[in-house]
């Protein structure tokens, strides 16, 4: 099995050492993705606007492997504070409503930068050519 990673050029995943998303097989995993673009947080102290903008870079490792929102099979959401439930998903009802995942929103005690309110991770599926389109057989 071909195992395929998508770096985003985070500071995060250097100082980690991980990458944003990693497909194996017909699945695609996209790592804990906070609302962060270039180093600015975007929607400081707005949870509803931290979990689109969060939701928007998750998506857009997906776009390496041809994928979008259709995709979603799992969404985790993870929020700092319990009143930040509603506007949360909210967010995660606009992008997902058409094709709505498997979904849990987990309430933690915080994150590596404390400005951040929300940080998500999502599982995605590919379809995969299937064996016969894959492989041709000769006789000998």
């Amino acid at each position: 099995m071909t195992i395929e990673r998508v770096q985003t050029g985070s500071p995060w995943e250097a100082a980690i050492g991980f990458a944003r998303a990693v497909a194996a097989g017909d699945r695609v995993l996209v790592a804990g993705t906070m609302p962060l673009a270039d180093g600015v947080l975007q929607g400081e102290g707005d949870p509803y606007e931290q979990t689109r903008a969060a939701f928007a870079h998750a998506l857009e490792a997906l776009k390496p492997f041809g994928l979008d929102a259709s995709a979603v099979l799992r969404t985790r959401v993870y929020l700092t504070h319990l009143r930040d439930v509603d506007a949360a998903a909210r967010a995660h009802k606009e992008i997902f409503d058409a094709a709505p995942p498997a979904t849990t929103l987990v309430v933690v005690s915080g994150f590596v930068d404390s400005r951040v309110l929300v940080e998500v991770e999502l599982e995605a599926f590919r379809e995969l050519p299937r064996l016969s389109e894959q492989t041709t057989f000769r006789e000998a």
